[in-house]
């Protein structure tokens, strides 16, 4: 299973790869909407896990934009500070939602239950 994680926070996201990494997951990452559009055109992926407030691009923005890419692609939205508005759409369009800083233990079960494992 192949997971790409997009966060405009780099040590983040980098950390978050590599530990995913340890249990077993094929995890690459990049830090802005306009990548992860570039990544999902040329690989393919089972499951982004994508930051809701980035610069351009949000994360709800990217998540339509991708789903046209790959229709088949499963989401997970992380946020620090997001808004009820964008907890309730992110929530209908994610397989989860889930608020920074994120224990890994719970990332991971979320991760499992979006890709049925």
């Amino acid at each position: 299973m192949k997971i790409l994680l997009v966060d405009d926070e780099l040590e983040l996201v980098s950390a978050l790869s590599e530990r995913l990494s340890f249990r077993g997951f094929d995890a690459e990452w990049v830090t802005s909407g306009e990548e992860a559009i570039a990544k999902v055109n040329t690989s393919k992926y089972d499951l982004a896990i994508l930051d809701v407030k980035m610069p351009r691009i949000s994360g709800l923005e990217l998540r339509k934009e991708l789903e046209k890419i790959c229709p088949s692609l499963k989401f997970i939205f992380l946020s620090g500070h997001g808004s009820e508005d964008d907890y309730y759409e992110g929530s209908s369009g994610a397989d989860c939602y889930l608020i920074k800083p994120v224990k890994i233990e719970n990332l991971v079960e979320r991760i499992n239950i979006a890709l049925g494992l």
